[in-house]
């Protein structure tokens, strides 16, 4: 298992109490690391909390776990906001070793037939995703870079980002286009010790699915039903027989961020349970 003392990781989108974001920083968090968690509120899913606090909940978690936490509300899509997030883990820790850049628009009007697609929600999901990676990736790999110390940046796609899907012709794009991102960075980071590599989920079962279903269901089906129903029906289709949890990409996002992966950088690697091997 890899020891992550001395490392300080940063995580965008960390606030939700089953996403994505959180497992992977309490991983590592649990391996050691000083953990910086980013969220464009406080609790990004207030609709679903159940006395869940968001970013100040997981906080507490990393401070529970005898390492430090710092919690950082900022929209990634505005570069001086990102760059407050990385001013402020600095002066917190020092440094920042590790980025995993997992923020993501939350599903809603872009999920439809690309000729009804609005021009608005084709933005937000551009902006969100592609323009607040790549302002994440560029202020980080400037401090990486500028510290010589090496680094290890991990960019969260999505088998959609493999593979195009009926109306999400827009979260497609984005996530193809950070799949191109990682293998350009890849190339212009390495020579600084940088490695830069994707993760692509298939479905995850996150607050996430929620809207999801809410933007997918049937006219006359409840947001509930459909989404219970697209759990289900993904299931029966995953080799492994089950959707994903945000444990199973923290797990991968822990190996990509040890000293084991130092020799593997640009990879594009699939957590679907066998739904796409590519």
């Amino acid at each position: 298992m890899a020891d992550l003392t001395g490392k300080v990781a940063l995580i965008t989108g960390a606030g939700g109490e089953h996403g994505v974001g959180r497992a992977i920083a309490l991983k590592l968090g649990g391996l050691g690391a000083r953990v910086i968690v980013n969220d464009i509120v406080n609790q990004p899913y207030p609709d679903r909390s159940g006395g869940w606090e968001g970013l100040p909940q997981v906080v507490r978690e990393l401070n529970a776990m005898g390492t430090r936490g710092l919690g950082v509300v900022a929209d990634i899509s505005e570069a001086t906001q990102v760059q407050e997030i990385v001013d402020q883990g600095v002066e917190a820790f020092g440094q920042i070793d590790i980025l995993v850049a997992n923020a993501g628009s939350r599903p809603g009007k872009d999920r439809v037939p690309l000729v009804e697609l609005e021009e608005e929600a084709w933005d937000f999901v551009q902006k969100t995703n592609v323009k607040g990676t790549f302002l994440c990736c560029r202020a980080v790999a400037r401090h990486m870079v500028e510290r010589n110390k090496g680094g290890k940046i991990i960019v969260i796609s999505s088998v959609a980002g493999k593979m195009g899907i009926p109306r999400y012709a827009a979260y497609c794009a984005s996530k193809f286009a950070l799949i191109g991102l990682t293998q350009s960075l890849a190339h212009e980071l390495g020579p600084n010790g940088i490695t830069v590599n994707t993760i692509c989920p298939g479905l995850v079962d996150t607050e996430r699915v929620d809207h999801m279903a809410a933007a997918l269901a049937n006219p006359g089906e409840s947001a509930e039903s459909h989404r219970a129903r697209m759990i289900e029906d993904a299931a029966s289709q995953i080799p492994l027989g089950r959707v994903a949890q945000g444990t199973d990409i923290a797990d991968v996002a822990s190996f990509l961020v040890s000293p084991e992966s130092d020799y593997l950088t640009g990879l594009s690697v699939s957590v679907s349970g066998g739904t796409w091997m590519g």
